[in-house]
């Protein structure tokens, strides 16, 4: 399915006009107030990409994008329980796009100078122990998520209901039918897998494999529960990603409270993934991670954290590791919607890529994270080594610098955000990094919320 944008569009904007005179509002009792005591914010946001390949590589010319994008929520207030709400993007490269294609940053905003969509528009239901919303909404769960790390979030066409049945515990069921990715304006049958261009999807940013002729995907029903208590923190998903692959998830950690500030911590994920003889990866013959034998998809991985929260800050040492199967792209794990954006939840997935783009292997990672100033600076720090079948050794440094004003200077910049993320990765075969050179990522992201 690709939806109609201009129809989503006008009956958005209709919503918003509604919503235009937000207050605090959540409960009210007549329809009037439905629509007039509801919520209306946003946020805009600046961002500057630059790919730096090393000089003496001529196979790839380094890459830039400056992208600029604003993005309005509204919501109604809550009548007897129900609700709607919807969320308009706008993105521009602001005339600033390089007129060699090669030298454009394509992950930023696609391959346009401008786009817009519906990122949500949803009815919710929604009382003290349960919530059914259903329409175009984000989607927070660890191997279907926003990937919020460009011009726009990620957003899926679903169905969600969720239970809180006692104090901790969350449970969650979800049937998504398509979903639109950070770069694309509509919402389609496809995944992170199909090629750019796919029934005209501008699907940048993927581990584009599949060939044009390839089938729709048929979405993916999901199940979750998560439970917090004191220092513990667990969850457990099932995924079947329709004709792609079955993949069950656990992951859970805990924070030994000392009293001194200084609070180990310990954590653990799993990960089984299968299929059946025939899935869209197989049945086309298309690689996966550079791996193209196998006709089931059988993958297992597992990482563990050992960590230490301290005052202000906090250290982790990872390991991840995914065992090398006779199965597609030789075991690895197939992620539909993360491939290629590196937001996956595994330990060791670093800002450019982790073991979901490489395959089959192990990694380990340590970070470093602190807090000055009130927490309006964050610093974080990592380095991160991979050992893969396919791609080899190779290695990611990783720098990272937030600063949010906040209430400083009398709250005149509440709401903005300024980051600078930096990493550069090195080594590996098989044309890893173009070249088999090393490459620096920078980020800037400028973000004004309200």
């Amino acid at each position: 399915m690709k939806s109609t944008v201009p129809k989503y569009l006008a009956i958005s904007l209709l919503g918003l006009s509604f919503v235009a005179q937000a207050d605090d509002s959540d409960s009210v009792d007549n329809l009037k107030d439905f629509f007039l005591k509801g919520h209306l914010g946003g946020q805009a946001r600046l961002y500057n990409f630059n790919r730096s390949y090393e000089a003496s590589n001529p196979t790839k010319p380094s890459a830039h994008a400056l992208a600029a994008s604003l993005m309005l929520d509204g919501s109604t207030a809550s009548l007897h329980g129900f609700s709607l709400a919807t969320s308009l993007a706008a993105v521009s490269d602001l005339g600033s796009r390089d007129n060699n294609p090669r030298r454009v940053d394509t992950t930023l905003m696609g391959a346009k100078s401008y786009f817009n969509a519906v990122t949500q528009g949803y009815m919710q239901y929604k009382n003290n122990w349960m919530m059914l919303r259903g329409g175009l909404q984000y989607l927070d769960t660890p191997w279907m998520n926003r990937s919020d790390s460009r011009m726009i979030p990620a957003s899926y066409s679903a169905i969600l209901l969720n239970f809180k049945p006692v104090k901790g515990l969350d449970v969650s069921l979800i049937r998504s039918f398509s979903w639109r990715s950070r770069v694309s304006s509509t919402y389609n049958k496809d995944n992170l897998y199909y090629t750019v261009g796919y029934r005209g999807d501008t699907l940048y940013g993927g581990n584009n494999k599949l060939p044009e002729s390839t089938k729709n995907a048929n979405g993916t029903w999901a199940a979750g529960v998560s439970y917090t208590w004191q220092g513990l923190k667990a969850q457990g998903w099932y995924y079947d990603f329709q004709n792609f692959a079955r993949l069950s998830y656990l992951d859970g950690s805990y924070t030994f409270n000392t009293g001194t500030g200084f609070n180990p911590i310990v954590g653990a994920q799993f990960a089984y993934e299968s299929s059946g003889t025939h899935n869209r990866l197989s049945d086309s013959g298309a690689s996966v991670n550079g791996v193209t034998t196998g006709s089931k998809v059988k993958s297992r991985a597992w990482g563990v954290d050992l960590g230490l929260a301290i005052p202000n800050g906090r250290f982790d040492v990872y390991y991840n590791k995914i065992a090398q199967e006779n199965a597609v792209g030789g075991g690895a794990l197939i992620s539909p919607y993360t491939v290629g954006y590196a937001t996956d939840p595994l330990y060791t997935t670093s800002m450019i890529r982790g073991l979901v783009e490489m395959g089959p292997g192990h990694a380990w990672k340590t970070k470093f994270t602190y807090n000055l100033f009130g927490e309006h600076v964050q610093l974080t720090a990592a380095y991160a080594h991979y050992s893969t079948q396919n791609y080899g050794s190779n290695r990611n440094v990783y720098g990272d610098i937030i600063f949010r004003p906040g209430k400083l200077m009398n709250g005149l910049f509440e709401g903005l955000t300024i980051r600078d993320r930096w990493e550069r990765a090195s080594g590996g075969k098989n044309n890893l990094n173009p070249g088999n050179k090393h490459f620096i990522y920078n980020r800037v992201m400028v973000s004004y919320a309200f």
